[in-house]
């Protein structure tokens, strides 16, 4: 309780300097350690484990960045656009696109998988969080810990949010808790999700809004449950990796 006391503290100490409209982004880097999530598949044959390494080598890991674009109402998480003069390879992104209306309590989820992109548009759910006794600085925000449960996908998540930002969003699918998420670990580490500036900014309308034109396959999120738990079971029971046609 005297650490969720100091968070508390801390919070209401930093409010003054947030009175301003709450709009901005937040830029994440987004690190996939590739080692530590096959080593979980245990199920995987010998040929998907040679295929795995031809792939990625000795390359543990792998590193992009993202944004989310906020204001009160809205939010749009995707990846963050190269700037001209960063250099290095660039892989062909799938279809990737976030957007909730915190507002109207919906989401609009633009996502490549299973070969095709899918649009899962439906009620905006928040998981079943359990707030912890930990803080730590995340970005510069002091935040506190919260962790749930992917039943699909059998993942542990743990997240760090900031109470400071006081929006009930964050990066990839996760949302649902009194502070903007800063962090994000999946499983220990295989994957995660960390805040490395957060601007406060004026965010114009066009920034936040829906495509006019996609093309996909609207679903909602029981049939997303259905396509996910099948297709996982299918690759169980034919050793490969699920996670070559669907976003981990």
């Amino acid at each position: 309780m005297r650490i969720i006391k100091i968070f508390i503290l801390i919070c209401i100490a930093s409010l003054p300097s947030m009175a301003q409209q709450l709009e901005g982004e937040v830029t994440y880097e987004r690190v996939f350690h590739w080692a530590k999530i096959y080593s979980r598949l245990t199920y995987l044959s010998n040929e998907e484990k040679d295929r795995i390494k031809q792939t990625w080598g000795n390359d543990d890991e792998y590193k992009e960045k993202m944004v989310l674009l906020f204001n009160e109402k809205q939010t749009f998480y995707t990846y963050k656009k190269k700037e001209e003069n960063e250099g290095g390879y660039s892989w062909n992104r799938e279809e990737y696109k976030i957007y909730r209306n915190l507002e109207k309590e919906t989401k609009t989820d633009i996502m490549e998988m299973l070969g095709k992109v899918h649009i899962v548009e439906d009620s905006l759910k928040a998981p079943n969080w359990k707030v912890m006794n930990k803080i730590k600085e995340v970005a510069g925000h002091m935040c506190m810990m919260a962790v749930t449960e992917d039943t699909i996908k059998g993942q542990k998540i743990t997240a760090w949010f900031a109470n400071d930002i006081a929006l009930s969003a964050g990066p990839e699918l996760y949302s649902g808790l009194p502070g903007m998420i800063l962090e994000l670990e999946v499983n220990d580490g295989e994957i995660t999700v960390t805040a490395q500036e957060v601007k406060m900014r004026p965010v114009a309308a066009a920034e936040l809004e829906l495509p006019k034109k996609v093309k996909g396959k609207k679903i909602d999120n029981k049939q997303y449950a259905t396509l996910v738990t099948a297709h996982i079971r299918d690759s169980i029971k034919a050793h490969r990796n699920p996670f070559w046609a669907l976003p981990y």
